[in-house]
């Protein structure tokens, strides 16, 4: 893992709004799941199934342990600004929370239910850390305001995630940082069995999301990306889940979250059978779960500073 330079010094803070008031304008969004397109969202519907919640919790439980190290080499003061956009049900921006206890933190996400679920959840970090709906292509939050702006499970299923990342530097402070977690599902590997892991991410996969339009190898895509945006001491690290590192029975929740949440429109996009789209989840979670086999899926984690 390679360490931030630049260290900034504890500075002394002007006066500042207060956290309410500066999501005062979050308030008068508009509070229905199509406040962000369908073009925008096209897995609004996956996004929203109660799988969801599962593979959130699950993903949280396995990559959370080998992430948190990395937020050191932010180098934050006590008493940052922290906007976590994509926060589902606030699995890691309470993580965050106990990471900074003394910063205020705003999760941000698209669809009303689970940042009721969040609010509901996280009620005892109030008002210190807040839940809105919002639109990532669009946010409604100040610019030039956060010391850290991150990103997680986003960029793969969005189109245009450059745009959302654009959003994301432009409410960064200037010497803020932005933390991308970015999936690659060519990252994921499977002892070959009677069903080849293999081939379902090398063929199903892409004709699926072809008509989705997002891109299912944006992880190894998005250090060009933040390059693009002119930021600065850029850090690529890896979380691994294993079957070493993580519990079998935690890994195999993630797949059972995406057999469940997503065999439908990969067999409707792909044209595989939806019988054979099952058959190859199931393979995969017998696979994690075999004690004599080993899986792995690596995910880059990237880290930039916005220019001072």
């Amino acid at each position: 893992m390679r360490s931030a330079r630049g260290i900034r010094s504890c500075r002394a803070r002007s006066a500042r709004p207060t956290f309410t008031t500066l999501l005062a304008p979050l308030n008068s969004v508009a509070k229905e799941k199509g406040s962000m397109s369908q073009d925008r969202n096209p897995q609004a519907e996956q996004m929203a199934d109660e799988s969801m919640i599962r593979n959130l919790t699950a993903q949280a439980n396995a990559i959370w342990p080998q992430e948190q190290a990395l937020f050191a080499r932010y180098h934050l003061p006590p008493d940052c600004r922290i906007a976590d956009i994509g926060c589902g049900s606030g699995e890691i921006t309470s993580r965050l929370a106990a990471l900074y206890p003394q910063a205020e933190i705003v999760g941000i996400d698209i669809l009303d239910h689970t940042v009721g679920l969040a609010r509901g959840r996280h009620v005892s970090l109030a008002p210190r850390v807040q839940f809105q709906q919002g639109d990532a292509f669009e946010l409604k939050l100040p610019a030039g305001h956060y010391d850290l702006v991150v990103c997680r499970h986003v960029t793969q299923s969005i189109p245009e995630p450059e745009r959302v990342l654009a959003e994301m530097k432009r409410i960064a402070k200037p010497g803020g940082w932005m933390h991308v977690l970015s999936e690659d599902y060519r990252m994921l590997h499977f002892m070959p069995g009677k069903l080849d892991a293999d081939r379902f991410w090398s063929e199903c996969v892409p004709l699926a999301v072809r008509g989705m339009g997002v891109d299912e190898r944006i992880g190894r895509r998005t250090w060009t990306l933040l390059r693009e945006l002119g930021l600065q001491q850029l850090a690529v690290d890896y979380v691994t889940v294993d079957t070493q590192r993580v519990p079998r029975e935690t890994f195999a929740a993630i797949i059972e979250a995406w057999r469940d949440g997503y065999t439908e429109i990969l067999s409707a996009q792909s044209g595989w059978k939806r019988e054979e789209v099952r058959a190859y989840f199931d393979a995969m979670i017998a696979s994690i779960l075999h004690p004599d086999e080993y899986a792995v899926w690596h995910i880059p984690v990237l880290g930039g500073r916005k220019a001072v």
